[in-house]
């Protein structure tokens, strides 16, 4: 295994859409998740998209400690790491929720991120198995985030407010004119 280099915003792998993964249960596909897992977990992230460490196929690895899910204020037991091929999300409604949201490819920033708060997600495993599932909360929030790299989007392409995204230090400056949500916990993503 070995710790993969994160691409950063502006580097064309992160512009464009990914191409779908044909073999999903070959060895180099499981090396790759393999090595998203240990950069990952380097990372201390919520999730990775394999366009992030320059490989432009449509592949996610999300995995969500109990702690980190307290943290976003949920119950529940987290989610385990689960490597997502050839990933497909739909909205389940129109409902939305905004919230801080951070990336690896974008060290150091932050911003404030609408995201559809109920959503079906359609994968393969590392098998080919095909896996549906739907998903709320942080959970969902996540998924939709890692999904859009495999499209070539990011966050800052979501949000309706740019004046709510930029440096997470100056952002968790409490200003008056501010409402008491921080990007605090958005350094973490």
């Amino acid at each position: 295994m070995a710790i993969l280099k994160i691409a950063r915003m502006g580097h064309p792998v992160l512009g464009r859409r990914a191409d779908e993964v044909v073999d999903p249960a070959a060895p180099a596909i499981r090396q790759l998740v393999a090595d998203m897992a240990e950069t990952l977990h380097d990372a201390d992230g919520a999730g990775l998209a394999a366009p992030q460490v320059h490989v432009p196929l449509r592949l996610v690895l999300v995995g969500i400690p109990a702690e980190r899910l307290a943290r976003e204020g949920e119950d529940g037991d987290g989610e385990p790491l689960t490597p997502l091929i050839n990933p497909i999300v739909t909205a389940l409604s129109e409902d939305r929720t905004v919230g801080w949201e951070a990336c690896l490819s974008l060290p150091g920033l932050a911003g404030y991120v609408p995201r559809f708060t109920h959503i079906h997600c359609r994968y393969q495993t590392l098998t080919g198995e095909v896996v549906e599932r739907e998903a709320d909360g942080f959970f969902a929030r996540v998924l939709q985030h890692e999904c859009d790299h495999l499209d070539g989007v990011l966050y800052p392409m979501r949000m309706d407010d740019m004046s709510r995204f930029g440096f997470v230090r100056e952002l968790q400056q409490k200003r008056p004119e501010e409402p008491e949500t921080t990007a605090q916990e958005a350094a973490d993503d």
